[in-house]
C-alpha cells in the first residue's frame, strides 16, 4: 500500500504524529501538499463536491479508495498495518484511548497561545494566552506527564501498550518534543518528576528509522505557524 499523506505542508502540527507512525514503520507514504505545485489539490480535495464522506480539515490520509480524517482514527487504521498497534481488540481500543487523551493534550497545548479563537492572532490575545498558558503550565501539562509516567509504570515501563512499541509511543515523544521547544524552562523543571516518559521519549528518538528521519530535511522544524509555539512570556517555570 503506498499511502497519500494530506497536511500542511510549513508545519508539523497533527500531521506530525501520522508522520512519524509512517517513517518509524518504513512506509511507502507521499506527503502530497508537500510535492511541487501540489498545494492545491488538497484544497481542491476538500471542497469537491464528488467526496463522499469528506474531512473536515487536514489532516487526512488516502489508502486506496479510503479517506480517512482525524489524526487519532488515522493512527487507529494504520497501528495494524504497520505494526504499530497490539493484536488484541481490547489492546487496540486501549491505544486508541490513549492516542484521543494526546490530542486533548494537544488541544490545550494549542489554546495556551490561542485561547480566545484561532482567526486572531496571538497578538490580539495576549493577556488571555499569558493567564491560559500559567495555568496550562502548573496544572494541566503536569497532570498529562503525570498520567502517561503512571501508564508506563503499570505497563512495566517500556512501552505504553503491551510489549512491543506502538503509534502511542511515538506520540508521546512528540508531546515532550513539542513541549520542550514551547515551553523550554517549565518542562526543565518538570522533567526530573517524569523519568519514565522521558526515557520512553529517548528511546524513541534513538530507534533507526525514526533518528533517520528526525535527522533529515523532511522532518520541518517547529515553528510560530504550528501548534508548538514559543513565547518567552508563556513559559513560567512555575
Amino acid at each position: 500500500m503506498r499511502y497519500e499523506l494530506y497536511y500542511w505542508p510549513e508545519i508539523q502540527g497533527r500531521g506530525e504524529f501520522v508522520r512519524l507512525a509512517l517513517e518509524d514503520a518504513g512506509a511507502a507514504y507521499v506527503d502530497v501538499a508537500r510535492r511541487p505545485r501540489e498545494m492545491g489539490a488538497m484544497s481542491k480535495f476538500l471542497e469537491s463536491r464528488s467526496v463522499k464522506r469528506p474531512p473536515f480539515a487536514p489532516p487526512f490520509l488516502k489508502a486506496g479508495k479510503l479517506v480517512i480524517a482525524q489524526t487519532a482514527n488515522i493512527l487507529f487504521f494504520l497501528g495494524p498495518r504497520l505494526h504499530l498497534a497490539p493484536k488484541e481488540e481490547a489492546a487496540r481500543l486501549w491505544a486508541h484511548q490513549l492516542q484521543l487523551t494526546i490530542a486533548d493534550w494537544v488541544a490545550e497545548v494549542h489554546d495556551t497561545h490561542h485561547p480566545v479563537a484561532s482567526s486572531l492572532y496571538y497578538e490580539e490575545q495576549k493577556r488571555e494566552a499569558k493567564r491560559r498558558a500559567e495555568i496550562f503550565n502548573v496544572e494541566r501539562q503536569p497532570k498529562f506527564l503525570r498520567y502517561f509516567e503512571q501508564i508506563l509504570e503499570r505497563n512495566g515501563g517500556r512501552v505504553l501498550v503491551g510489549n512491543a512499541v506502538s503509534y502511542v509511543d511515538l506520540s508521546l515523544f512528540q508531546m515532550i518534543e513539542g513541549s520542550r521547544y514551547a515551553f523550554p524552562r517549565a518542562m526543565a523543571k518538570q522533567e526530573r518528576k517524569y523519568r519514565r516518559v522521558i526515557a520512553l521519549h529517548e528511546r524513541m528518538a534513538a530507534r533507526p528509522r525514526l533518528a533517520a528521519y528526525l535527522a533529515s530535511e523532511r522532518r520541518l522544524p517547529f515553528n510560530q505557524e504550528g501548534i508548538f509555539r514559543h513565547y518567552t512570556e508563556l513559559d513560567n517555570r512555575s
